[in-house]
C-alpha cells in the first residue's frame, strides 16, 4: 500500500482572490513505513504573499521570486503522487489549491479527489476527538509527537509531522524486526492476551459478621426507600431459594 502525506503553503487562504501555492511537500509511505522518498518544491506564485500567511511560514517574496513556476514542475509532482492515497490534514483545502493550478494548466484536468483516494486526517482526528483541538499542534501535544523544530509552518516539515501522527492516531507503525516473517502491527500485539503469572495466591478476605449485619441494614433501608425494588435484595433471595432447591 503506498501513501503520500502532503502539505502546501500558499500566499494567502482564499482561492477567490487570487492567492496561489508556494510550496509542497510530501512524505511517502510504503505499507504504513516511512520510505525516505521525499518531495519537496518551493513554487514562484506570480502573486504577492500576504502579510498573514507570511507571519505563518516565512516564505517571502523575494525569496519565492527566483523560484520554478507551478507549470514547469506539476508532471513532476503529480509523477510522484500517481497512484498512491492522499493523507492531508484539511484536505478540502490543499485539495482546492492543488486542483485550482492544476486547472490553470490543463482546463480538462481531473480533479484529484477522483483520481487518487484521500483520507482527512482532520476528519479522522474530529471523529476520534470530539469537542476537542484537532489542529496539529493539538494532535502532537495528544499523540506525543516531538515538533519542537517547528517555529514557523514549512510544507514538508509538516507533512513529516503529520505521518508520524497519522501513524499513531491510526494504530502505530509496523514493527520492524529481523525476522520480515515476524511482522506484526502494534494494534495486532495488543489484540493478543499476555500469560500472566502469579507469583503468589491471590489472599482472600472474608466479611466479617459485624460487616455483613450492617451490609444487610443498608440493603434493607435501600428496599424500604425504593419500595421493594432493591435488585440485590431480590438476587440474594433468588440465589437463596435455589440453594435450598440444591440441598432438599
Amino acid at each position: 500500500m503506498r501513501q503520500i502525506v502532503l502539505d502546501t503553503e500558499t500566499t494567502g487562504l482564499e482561492i477567490e482572490k487570487g492567492n496561489r501555492i508556494i510550496e509542497i511537500g510530501a512524505v511517502e509511505l510504503i505499507n504504513r513505513k516511512p520510505t525516505g522518498n521525499h518531495y519537496h518544491q518551493y513554487i514562484n506564485p506570480e502573486w504577492e504573499v500576504e502579510e498573514g500567511a507570511l507571519a505563518v511560514h516565512g516564505l517571502t517574496n523575494e525569496f519565492l521570486s527566483e523560484k520554478p513556476l507551478f507549470a514547469s514542475i506539476s508532471q513532476a509532482f503529480l509523477d510522484y503522487i500517481d497512484g498512491a492515497e492522499l493523507i492531508i490534514h484539511n484536505a478540502p483545502f490543499d485539495l482546492g489549491f492543488l486542483n485550482m493550478e492544476l486547472t490553470k494548466i490543463d482546463p480538462d484536468f481531473t480533479p484529484l479527489g477522483e483520481t487518487n483516494n484521500i483520507i482527512d486526517s482532520l476528519v479522522m482526528a474530529r471523529r476520534k476527538h470530539p469537542g476537542q483541538k484537532n489542529n496539529l499542534d493539538a494532535l502532537c501535544r495528544r499523540y506525543q509527537v516531538d515538533n519542537s523544530t517547528r517555529d514557523l509552518h514549512g510544507a514538508l516539515l509538516d507533512a513529516e509531522i503529520l505521518a508520524d501522527v497519522y501513524l499513531r492516531m491510526t494504530g502505530g507503525q509496523v514493527a520492524l524486526t529481523l525476522d520480515s516473517h515476524a511482522e506484526h502491527s502494534d494494534t495486532e500485539r495488543q489484540q493478543k492476551p499476555l500469560p500472566v503469572t502469579l507469583t503468589n495466591p491471590l489472599r482472600v478476605v472474608m466479611a466479617t459478621a459485624d460487616e455483613q449485619s450492617m451490609h444487610q441494614q443498608r440493603l434493607d433501608k435501600i428496599d424500604k426507600q425504593s419500595g421493594g425494588n432493591c435488585l440485590w435484595t431480590h438476587l440474594q433471595e433468588s440465589n437463596e431459594t435455589k440453594s435450598e432447591k440444591t440441598t432438599h
